[in-house]
């Protein structure tokens, strides 16, 4: 995936031909429920529509063109050029895309289910190689005990001095929960992580009317309720919008090639290059730099064990 800056989807302006029917009106998906998607047109209607077969897959946070095709309802009849996607790994090396147009990846983590570090290495990983940003949030943090704090700590300090940002929250006891409106704001973001760390409830916390917003969704959608399977994008009070992605068990990055995974790691950056072999796989070859700043301490040993573990799986 790539990423860039970008101003929410739905403000955009794009310059379209007079002949709009033909063309299509400019929308943004919301959600998407398999078959049937959520476009939010520029004037906020939610229009149920199906897409043409031969335009790809249409994923939240895509910008499209769309037909009226009955009250409310309507035709996706193409797909604006993304300046990111998250794809999604399927098995047997294929991807699905699960969002687009992301500018921030908020990782979410918690003790409880488990707090796993690997996986936020693969998620920082995903949003490098698309030049987007990440911030980490632990959730949960009313649960945690001394020990596990300090813990925490050291390990959130490997990612500060890379420079991703990293907050503590709890939804329980609305602590951090400015903080992390702040990091959101005038941004589209994609909140990721395990199940059960409390994604849905930070949600609610950034959304009073969360429940009022859901029930326009399924409403207009006919889904009859909301539902946590599918992933669905919210605008935030402040500015910027939110997308919600279900919760996973692991998130694989999928195929990269080798000799482009180091630049998935922030803290290599300024060694790519000084190896003394151009295809350097920082696997012990001699004259290797990535090997001599991990030596001096300037590169984490665990950070380095991750790229090590999923060059194994590229």
């Amino acid at each position: 995936m790539c990423a860039q800056q970008v101003p929410p989807q739905h403000k955009r302006t794009t310059k379209h031909p007079d002949n709009a029917v033909e063309s299509g009106l400019p929308g943004l998906v919301i959600v998407n429920y398999g078959k049937h998607m959520l476009v939010e047109s520029e004037t906020g209607q939610l229009v149920n529509c199906v897409a043409r077969r031969n335009i790809g897959a249409v994923v939240c946070g895509d910008q499209v063109s769309w037909q009226e095709n009955g009250e409310n309802a309507g035709v996706i009849v193409s797909v604006q050029p993304r300046d990111s996607v998250l794809q999604r790994d399927t098995g047997s090396h294929t991807q699905r895309p699960l969002a687009a147009n992301i500018d921030q990846l908020v990782i979410e983590a918690a003790t409880e289910p488990t707090l796993d570090s690997f996986l936020i290495d693969k998620y920082t990983v995903a949003a490098e190689l698309a030049h987007s940003s990440a911030l980490i949030v632990i959730n949960k943090a009313d649960l945690l005990s001394a020990q596990d704090r300090h813990a925490i700590d050291t390990l959130l300090e490997e990612f500060r001095v890379i420079g991703y940002p990293c907050l503590y929250t709890s939804a329980l006891k609305n602590t951090g929960i400015e903080a992390f409106r702040d990091q959101l704001a005038s941004k589209t973001s994609i909140l990721v992580g395990q199940s059960g760390v409390g994604k849905s409830s930070l949600v609610k916390r950034l959304l009073p009317d969360l429940d009022i917003t859901t029930g326009k969704l399924s409403a207009a959608s006919g889904q009859g309720k909301h539902t946590t399977t599918a992933t669905m994008l919210y605008h935030l009070p402040d500015g910027g919008a939110l997308i919600d992605s279900p919760g996973v068990r692991d998130f694989k990055l999928g195929t990269v090639e080798s000799v482009r995974l180091g630049s998935g790691f922030r803290e290599f950056h300024d060694w790519l290059g000084q190896c003394r072999f151009n295809d350097c796989l920082h696997q012990g070859e001699p004259g290797c730099a990535i090997a001599d700043a991990v030596d001096q301490g300037k590169i984490s040993k665990r950070r380095m064990q991750s790229y090590h573990r999923l060059l194994e799986l590229c």
